[in-house]
């Protein structure tokens, strides 16, 4: 049986490899901001949950046909700090702005996660779950944060920051599933593999 990772993430697709499996990646293209625009009275779970689905959704149209057993994994991940739903700044201005805001506080990172089964080229059960983790963050001064907004990194990530790059000299601790905040809890995945009926040790790589 094949995974199928529904995101371009080089930090997801890593998690996997560490934990014995070797996906196929697939990019789903789903507009990210018009699908959230278009649920204005979400929650800040349900959103990150069905942007995970429509992620799932659309890769597992596309790969049925090569991929017939198979699971679809769609993922996404936004920050929740003081109130406010954040996800990639985008801009080095936004980037900053936020960064001189989380500085010395926390956040609660939240990822959403759709697994969809694929049998016999058919798309079959499908589930969703959420994962909350609190980031705690250090304090950089402001030519760390120009330095960390001049690699590239803060502004294609959720919420700014990540864990496991540049970001992680500035965050102080974590507290819930460390693989979560890189984009892809190994705890809830192989929660919602059980709801399809898929165990996580039939998709290790045997070497």
């Amino acid at each position: 049986m094949q995974l199928v990772l529904a995101s371009q993430s080089a930090a997801r697709l890593q998690v996997l490899r560490g934990a014995g499996i070797e996906p196929v990646q697939y990019v789903s293209g789903v507009d990210e901001d018009a699908l959230a625009s278009s649920l204005p009275s979400a929650s800040p779970e349900q959103l990150v949950a069905s942007l995970a689905e429509a992620k799932a959704r659309t890769v597992a149209d596309a790969v049925a046909g090569d991929h017939p057993d198979s699971v679809v994994i769609g993922c996404d991940s936004m920050l929740a700090h003081e109130g406010m739903l954040v996800g990639k700044p985008g801009t080095p201005e936004r980037a900053r702005e936020r960064w001189i805001m989380m500085g010395g506080g926390t956040g609660v990172l939240l990822t959403g996660h759709t697994v969809l089964r694929i049998q016999g080229g058919v798309l079959g059960a499908l589930a969703s779950g959420t994962a909350q983790t609190t980031i705690r963050f250090g304090s950089p001064s402001p030519a760390e944060i120009d330095a960390y907004i001049s690699t590239g990194e803060p502004m294609v990530v959720a919420g700014g920051f990540t864990l496991d790059g540049f970001g992680g000299w500035f965050v102080d601790g974590v507290d819930g599933d460390p693989s979560s905040v890189i984009g892809i809890s190994l705890p809830l995945t192989r929660r919602l593999l059980v709801e399809v009926g898929v165990s996580v040790v039939d998709l290790w790589a045997r070497r």
